[in-house]
């Protein structure tokens, strides 16, 4: 696979002080919109997968689709892009997806104590090493529920561990935890964010990119679509992309999206299949969710990467 080094995305979000948008893919649709919309705004981007996608849609043609959007052709060339695990949560994870031709690995770690997660994660970071690659770590708890993790309770990082914890384990980005929220019933009330948390995470370690999970907006209108064609999804609630922006000066240079693109394919094929109950050809209703999903991730991209 023809793909960059996650450690010069990174280097690109640092430099530029922007944040790298993550996209969390699982089929070819998704992995087309985003790396579509990142070629058309020529801007770098991160294709993710958690463990669940990965064994969805299989290793190999995991491979094989990112080869393919790897690999330039007339009207299209490829962005800067890398392929990266999303919360990994075991070394013999982390190790099967770098030989595979990972870019990166996240290890996470946050549900273990201190001691151990530098332990886990410094193992992950020496294998990653020996084959070119980087890893995140994470510390503090992230609530929600993404694919098969979940959290009841979230806690903020801890400031006066950061500077310890990156030393030790040789990280190459850590993802943090301030307030945010996986999944898309993120929130009961308007979601309140420790900005100050993230100010002296970022003077701790002020030359570590940082990273924010959990960042989906939650999209009104797609819920709204999805309600209106039959779906019943209440009380969802995400993070504002204003709010999100406020982080970047802050130190945010990674930004993880999921929820966004999950809503909005749905929506599209709720709607799509409610104005045109004859067609039965996946490439009808697919092509529309595809470009449903390029216009959130270019909303994205311009929000935070341009």
């Amino acid at each position: 696979m023809e793909l960059a080094k996650t450690s010069d995305i990174l280097k690109w979000a640092m430099d530029n002080k922007k944040a790298v948008c993550a996209f969390n893919v699982n089929n070819m649709e998704l992995l087309q919109a985003v790396t579509e919309a990142a070629s058309e705004l020529e801007v770098p981007v991160l294709l993710q997968m958690t463990k669940s996608a990965r064994n969805y849609a299989s290793m190999r043609y995991v491979q094989g689709m990112v080869a393919a959007a790897a690999k330039p052709c007339p009207g299209y060339t490829p962005p800067m892009m890398a392929l990266h695990l999303d919360h990994g949560d075991s070394f013999e994870l982390c190790k099967e997806c770098l030989d595979a031709g990972f870019s990166s690995v996240m290890i996470d770690g946050s549900h273990l104590p201190f001691e151990e997660n530098v332990a886990l994660t410094k193992r992950v970071v020496d294998y990653a090493k020996s084959v070119g690659a980087c890893v995140e770590g994470e510390l503090g708890k992230i609530a929600g529920i993404e694919d098969d993790k979940s959290n009841e309770y979230s806690s903020y990082t801890d400031p006066k561990l950061v500077k310890e914890f990156v030393e030790r384990t040789g990280v190459a980005s850590l993802a943090i935890s301030i307030g945010t929220a996986h999944g898309a019933f993120k929130y009961v009330n308007e979601p309140k964010f420790a900005f100050d948390i993230l100010e002296q995470i970022q003077k701790e370690i002020p030359n570590t990119p940082l990273v924010l999970h959990g960042a989906s907006s939650v999209t009104p209108s797609d819920l709204e679509t999805i309600n209106k064609f039959g779906g019943k999804i209440e009380n969802a609630r995400g993070v504002s992309e204003d709010v999100l922006a406020k982080s970047i000066p802050l130190g945010i240079r990674k930004i993880n999206i999921d929820s966004d693109l999950r809503l909005a394919f749905t929506a599209s094929i709720r709607k799509y299949f409610a104005e045109n109950p004859g067609h039965f050809d996946p490439r009808q209703y697919l092509a529309v969710a595809r470009a449903s999903v390029k216009e959130v991730v270019k909303r994205k991209l311009e929000a935070f990467s341009k």
